[in-house]
């Protein structure tokens, strides 16, 4: 399916691959691993040829069809339903001609094609990918243009699905998704029919749905055999074998110098000691660890630990006082809960999360906290907060202006920054750099409650796992918001629910939400069947009805036919009968000649018989007619 050999690509000064090479078989699920800035989303480009190799080679085989989520959201006054279903061109085009060929032969292969990629499923197929993404019925059919830029993105992803391409590439594809709805992407990704390349950093995304691991890494590829925990193991056990490799090269190396050191001067063995300096140059150094830079997160002990921290008492919040988010909210956390917000996006998380964090009033209700409250809000929003015009010292400085130099530095180190990054402008940072600042900002408050929203979305594997570490070391209360399992899994033990207009503790763990989700969803799929099958009569019935009638029109037609004919043939006769009728009763007419008179009365008998005979068929047809209805 696809041969990547030997390829060499550099950014300005920086090598991203040289001489990098991997196969991907056909039918395979692929998932792309490696540190931020390794190369994952650049390899990507370089497949669909948006960016140009400096060497090497990439092939796709033969007549494959490549497909990828499009980079610009789509816009306009489309809907959702429209959009996903216009995006496969084969579709749209076989039905564009379908409505304008007038060949015979032709028309017989369009409706062939059609029916070879399931067209008559299209608008069902398209419905249950935006479904499983988030999208109501409602949600399905309002234009583009009033959406949001997320879930724009959704119905961006929503169009790559749809197509089945031969060779799928998906980019973060859960970035833009809630927990319920990458819950049903893996399932819709497990059973994709063709060849799958997804990168991702969510490590349960990567087990449920990966066959096989690349990892990119130091300009180089190397491919895994099975899921993301299986490459982690076989990864663990090359970095003990890599150290143990380069514990003994440093003996070797320590021996073969004291070697040198000892008997270079003497000529017995001058000779043997030259041997010894070449083996020494020749020895290749072997890597100690390959596990790249340690990041850190370090959350300082809270100032104090008042409990509870906050009490919510019939609580009514929102953003329009008529159309409030949320409401009849009852709920209290404590010091030491670790508490995951769930539920569909749209549901209110981020309405309740701003309102814990003071950046909403409520309409209605009561909030009762401690003065010594302190809270660590990291907003989704949290790049654009940043000022990027600064470097991360500079903005840890104003955050801090009464702290010395090093406890600044101190500070940012915390969150893995080394001194030579601080003084980058925040501009210049990477996604995952710009993230851990925002923590490192949040943290030196000191805050007694953390109020995360999808804090991992700009972190590698590695920095997710430094996330959970720092958490589980955090002495304070936590609110989470994320739709990385993992995470959740590693850091709370409480769920609320947030939906229906309001939040609720759900007693069970995430397994058991992912079940309840499933019995959802196959009860509301059971209930489109049942609502599919009521239509599917009904238009079984009308479809009977139409036959019927048009049945019954065919065998109509004749006898209406007769009628019009029998209609147009009396008016006719009656026009001539009336003129006839006109002359005879015109006395000058009898001042002539006596033979005019004699042809005009046998012609007046003649139209009288055919009038009778056309009114007596008119009757007999019409009446059949009648009672027909």
């Amino acid at each position: 399916m696809l041969h990547v050999k030997g390829i060499t690509y550099r950014i300005g000064d920086r090598t991203l691959f040289e001489g990098a090479s991997a196969h991907v078989p056909a039918g395979k699920r692929i998932g792309f691993v490696g540190a931020n800035g390794s190369g994952k989303t650049t390899l990507l480009r370089l497949i669909t040829q948006e960016a140009e190799l400096d060497g090497g080679t990439i092939d796709v085989r033969a007549g494959c069809v490549v497909g990828t989520v499009a980079q610009e959201a789509p816009d306009g006054a489309q809907t959702p339903l429209e959009t996903v279903i216009a995006s496969d061109t084969e579709l749209t085009t076989l039905l564009a001609q379908s409505q304008t060929c007038d060949d015979p032969d032709g028309i017989a292969e369009i409706h062939t094609r059609l029916a070879d990629i399931d067209a008559h499923t299209a608008n069902a197929r398209a419905a249950i990918i935006l479904a499983g993404l988030g999208f109501d019925e409602e949600m399905q059919s309002v234009p583009l243009e009033s959406l949001s830029g997320g879930w724009k993105m959704r119905v961006a992803l929503a169009c790559a699905l749809f197509c089945e391409p031969d060779l799928l590439l998906l980019d973060e594809p859960s970035n833009h998704l809630d927990l319920e709805s990458v819950l049903w992407l893996e399932g819709f990704l497990k059973s994709y029919p063709h060849t799958l390349l997804i990168v991702s950093h969510d490590r349960n995304l990567l087990n449920n749905v990966a066959q096989n691991t690349l990892l990119v890494e130091d300009g180089k590829l190397t491919m895994y055999s099975g899921d993301f925990d299986a490459f982690r193991k076989a990864r663990s056990a090359q970095v003990a074998l890599a150290q143990a490799a380069h514990a003994k090269q440093e003996n070797q190396r320590k021996r073969m110098s004291a070697f040198i050191q000892r008997f270079r001067a003497k000529a017995s063995k001058a000779k043997q000691a030259q041997s010894r300096i070449k083996m020494l140059e020749r020895l290749e150094p072997v890597q100690a660890n390959a596990s790249g830079n340690m990041v850190v997160f370090q959350f300082p002990e809270p100032l104090a630990k008042p409990s509870p921290l906050i009490k919510l008492d019939g609580v009514r919040v929102g953003y329009d006082p008529e159309r409030p988010v949320l409401d009849d909210l009852h709920l209290s956390i404590f010091n030491d809960d670790r508490i995951a917000l769930l539920g569909a996006n749209g549901n209110g998380k981020t309405t309740l999360a701003r309102l814990l964090s003071r950046e909403l009033s409520p309409f209605f209700g009561e909030i009762v906290a401690p003065s010594k409250l302190c809270v660590g809000y990291f907003a989704q929003d949290h790049l654009e907060r940043l000022n990027v015009n600064i470097s991360a010292f500079e903005q840890m400085r104003i955050a801090r202006p009464d702290d010395a130099f090093d406890k600044v530095r101190s500070r940012l180190g915390r969150f893995g920054f080394a001194q030579s990054r601080a003084e980058v402008l925040v501009g210049n940072l990477s996604g995952g750099e710009k993230t851990r600042l925002a923590l490192a900002l949040l943290a030196c408050k000191r805050p007694n409650l953390l109020i995360l929203d999808e804090p991992a979305n700009h972190l590698d594997v590695e920095a997710r796992e430094a996330l959970i570490y720092g958490l589980n070391e955090y002495d304070g209360a936590i609110i989470l918001i994320s739709h990385d399992r993992h995470l959740i899994e590693a850091t709370v033990d409480q769920l609320w629910v947030v939906g229906e207009g309001t939040c609720k503790q759900y007693f069970g763990d995430l397994g058991d939400y992912h079940k309840l989700l499933l019995e959802q969803r196959q009860s509301l799929r059971r209930a489109a069947r049942s609502a599919r099958e009521v239509q599917g009569e009904q238009r079984k019935n009308k479809k009977d009805e139409r036959r019927h009638a048009a049945d019954e029109r065919a065998r109509l037609a004749p006898l209406k036919k007769a009628v019009s004919e029998t209609e147009a043939m009396m008016e006719r006769l009656s026009t001539e009968k009336d003129l006839i009728d006109s002359r005879l009763a015109d006395p000058g007419v009898y001042e002539g000649p006596s033979e005019e008179i004699a042809p005009l009365t046998r012609r007046q008998r003649e139209l009288e018989k055919l009038i009778a005979n056309a009114e007596e068929a008119w009757i007999d047809a019409q009446s059949q007619i009648d009672n027909s209805r």
